[in-house]
């Protein structure tokens, strides 16, 4: 799999993903992840890539042009039904079920803003869809990328040493994960369950299923309701 970012900032982009599971996913050829410099496409002396916005306000706003022609760069090399992601706080929330739809491409484009965002017409020429973290503002859309990478990439057959590891986790099933527990089996005079160690498995399997269910009603009943 695939993931081209279009950035202003490919270092951050590099140095991020250049660690854990994701870079030896990398290592083995299981994914790829290359950082498209829209910087290096500005047609200015200066490589100046963002201007005022027209009928004024705060802030400046990254033009058009060098993010369409960083684009192009990388059209042809893309598959059909490769998606051209803007990460927004207007966009979609992102969430696990997302992370699954994605991870079943074989490519797909990462467009980070900066300052007060990109020009409209960028959005409408080339981007499919956008997609927010939450509720709150970045400063660039790196950070975005980058957790969107983590979160699909892991989806991706391979890149985890177990299939089965990412099955029973936080949001899979629409639950929180359950508590676990590894050695000692007593630490600062709290024991272990003694159903985790009894070696039943219908009773461990049952234990985890009800504290995922309390777990999830607690801390997040939203999640309940849907």
């Amino acid at each position: 799999m695939k993931f081209y970012i279009l950035t202003l900032f490919p270092e951050m982009i590099e140095a991020g993903m250049d660690h854990s599971i994701i870079k030896r996913a990398v290592d083995e050829g299981i994914i790829e992840i290359k950082a498209i410099n829209i910087r290096d496409f500005s047609k200015d002396k200066h490589k100046r890539v963002d201007d005022y916005p027209y009928g004024g306000g705060a802030g400046m706003l990254m033009q058009p042009q060098p993010i369409y022609d960083a684009y192009m760069s990388i059209k042809d090399k893309l598959s059909d039904n490769c998606p051209v992601i803007y990460m927004s706080p207007q966009g979609k929330k992102f969430n696990q079920k997302k992370a699954e739809e994605l991870s079943k491409l074989t490519d797909i484009v990462l467009l980070c803003g900066h300052y007060e965002g990109v020009d409209e017409r960028i959005i409408e020429e080339i981007v499919t869809e956008e997609i927010s973290l939450g509720d709150f503002v970045l400063t660039g859309g790196e950070l975005a990328a980058m957790a969107v990478i983590d979160a699909v990439s892991r989806l991706v057959p391979g890149v985890l040493n177990k299939e089965e590891s990412h099955m029973d986790e936080s949001f899979s099933d629409g639950l929180l994960e359950y508590p676990q527990y590894t050695r000692p089996p007593e630490f600062m005079g709290r024991k272990v369950p003694d159903v985790l160690l009894s070696g039943h498995h219908g009773n461990v399997e049952k234990w985890r299923r009800e504290q995922s269910l309390e777990r999830t009603g607690r801390k997040r009943p939203d999640l309940l309701e849907k």
